[in-house]
């Protein structure tokens, strides 16, 4: 099947390069060969959002073949993207969190589905080590992402952010546009303030939550966020950030784009911006193409250097330029890359190599965990398991030795329960008192040897009985 996709996406890739794009390029660089020989990393998508149910919020849409959607996995073959971000994006439910969690549990396990339906050529990748697995497997690496953390509260935001480390969300936008309990969001407003401006930046948990996601290996993304929320995350992080789709101010005036000074520091910091494809934050003008994408790539360029630049598409989350209308023409943005006498290096660095990089360094900036490898876990549910009983027992088997009875927890989208532990069953368990109420939820089963060492185990779950 691998093969057989290969040769499909040169195949398209060479019909969608014309005689004539050829002529006007640099002789000395194949634009279809660097773009085929490049690894292309896109900090930004809303796919998932396309693949689920809008009533149940069950996944139902398999990306493996081909379909109405921006991304699709003969697309991304096509355009040769083979590190997209996949991000859960959730903004609607400001002032409810448990809805907000559900909603982002939702869109991380149809992620999860849709790796079990394309195990062969799809792969959930959280670390730099699991790209570059995938990668070498000839796999679409598909890095966790989310875009608006309005699930967390001070109730449960570190227990949480724990949870969904432990499902292998990498990336995480602390706003939209709406402010929230982390941070004031770009547009600086409250959903339930009508648009009245707020004041403030980064909250007193905002800031908690920059410095566990240092701890954790998690990028902090800036997109969507006011600029004193920006300024407030540049002075609390001690790792990279990224801005995982924006554009740039001096060339479009919107207030989701980075200024000058905001460039200038995301790059002090490491970082990279991902550019965004979506019109309305490229230019004025009627119509926008890839040339005007890349006028913003130039700017920014020029102004922080080639090391701070990526992709940043929001594919199916925006409409994009008249000339690329979907993943598999983004090879498109190499050709013009290639036209405007980028070095190989330069592009390769833009395609891709950047925001690698950043994984990379915040990776080997992560704890090192103390993970009890003498104790397995083994839960009784499947992920995206659907449960019927509204108030379910919840289980996992425990082996092992040395283990410390007492350092036996269950975590519930982010709060901590006491569970029961059978010795002769080797079964801990908790038993749900109040009916469920929303559509997902996520436990995580842990327990601690004698020596502090933990392991984890964390499972999304679906509640069919609204």
């Amino acid at each position: 099947m691998d093969t057989i996709i290969s040769i499909f996406t040169i195949i398209v890739l060479l019909l969608n390069f014309s005689v004539k794009s050829f002529a006007v390029t640099d002789k000395k660089i194949n634009p279809l060969k660097l773009h085929i020989d490049s690894i292309v990393v896109d900090g930004h998508n809303d796919t998932m959002m396309k693949i689920i149910d809008e009533t149940t919020w069950l996944p139902n849409i398999d990306i493996r073949r081909e379909t109405q959607n921006q991304i699709d996995i003969p697309k991304l073959r096509a355009g040769n993207l083979k590190v997209p971000f996949f991000s859960a994006y959730t903004s609607a439910y400001y002032g409810n969190p448990n809805k907000s969690v559900s909603r982002t549990l939702a869109l991380i396990n149809a992620l999860y589905w849709t790796e079990k339906n394309n195990a062969d050529i799809f792969e959930i990748s959280s670390t730099y080590d699991e790209i570059e697995k995938g990668i070498l497997a000839k796999k679409i690496a598909a890095v966790p992402t989310m875009e608006g953390a309005y699930s967390l509260i001070e109730d449960n935001a570190m227990e949480l952010l724990g949870q969904y480390h432990d499902l292998g969300v990498k990336v995480i936008g602390f706003t939209w546009n709406y402010s929230n309990d982390l941070g004031e969001g770009a547009y600086r407003a409250y959903a339930d303030r009508d648009g009245t401006h707020s004041s403030g930046g980064l909250t007193e948990l905002g800031a908690e939550v920059v410095e566990r996601m240092n701890e954790l290996g998690m990028i902090v993304d800036v997109s969507h966020m006011a600029e004193s929320t920006f300024w407030d995350v540049i002075n609390t992080t001690k790792a990279p950030v990224i801005a995982s789709h924006s554009g740039v101010y001096a060339m479009k005036a919107h207030q989701r784009n980075l200024n000058d000074e905001q460039l200038k520091a995301l790059a002090k910091n490491g970082g990279v911006i991902g550019i965004v494809l979506y019109p309305e934050f490229l230019t004025d003008k009627k119509e926008t193409f890839i040339k005007d994408f890349v006028d913003h790539i130039d700017y920014a360029v020029k102004l922080i250097g080639v090391d701070h630049v990526g992709l940043g598409s929001d594919f199916d989350g925006a409409t994009m330029p008249k000339d690329l209308k979907d993943s598999s023409k983004i090879y498109k943005i190499t050709e013009e890359l290639v036209r405007r006498n980028y070095k190989k290096e330069e592009i390769q660095k833009i395609l891709g190599k950047n925001f690698l990089r950043v994984i990379k360094e915040c990776d080997k900036l992560a704890e090192v965990p103390n993970k009890a490898s003498n104790i397995r876990i083994e839960p009784f549910l499947e992920m995206g398991e659907i449960i019927k009983d509204g108030t379910p027992l919840l289980k996992a088997k425990i082996e092992g030795n040395e283990i410390d009875q007492a350092g036996f927890r269950i975590i519930i989208n982010g709060i901590v329960h006491n569970p029961t532990f059978d010795k002769e069953t080797s079964t801990l368990s908790y038993k749900i008192k109040n009916p469920l109420i929303e559509k997902f939820y996520v436990v995580t089963f842990e327990a601690k040897n004698t020596d502090g060492e933990i392991q984890r185990e964390s499972r999304i779950f679906y509640n069919c009985e609204l």
